[in-house]
C-alpha cells in the first residue's frame, strides 16, 4: 500500500487502541457497570469515559503541535493526566 505511509508508531497507536477495545470488551462482559453520573451530569460507562478520553486526547495533541510544536513526549503526560481526571470524576 503506496498511500499511507504505516510507521512503527503508527501501528503502535492502532495497535494500543485495538488492545484496549478488547480489555473494555472483556472487562464489560466480566464486570458489568451501573452508568455513573460525573461532573458533566450525563451517566457514562467504562466505554464513554474512554471514548472522552481518546477524543480529548486527539485535542490535546493537536493543541500541542500548533502551540508548542513537535516535542509530542511531554503532551504524553498531559494526555495521560487528563485521561485519570476523565476516569476519576467523568
Amino acid at each position: 500500500m503506496d498511500w499511507m505511509a504505516w510507521t512503527w508508531p503508527t501501528a503502535a497507536f492502532f495497535a494500543t487502541i485495538a488492545m484496549l477495545l478488547v480489555i473494555f470488551t472483556v472487562l464489560a462482559i466480566k464486570f458489568p457497570e451501573t452508568p455513573r453520573v460525573g461532573v458533566l451530569r450525563i451517566e457514562t460507562t467504562r466505554g464513554d469515559r474512554l471514548f472522552i478520553t481518546l477524543l480529548g486526547s486527539a485535542f490535546i495533541n493537536l493543541a500541542w503541535l500548533g502551540l508548542v510544536g513537535t516535542a509530542q513526549p511531554a503532551a504524553l503526560i498531559v494526555c495521560l493526566l487528563y485521561a485519570a481526571a476523565v476516569f476519576r470524576w467523568v
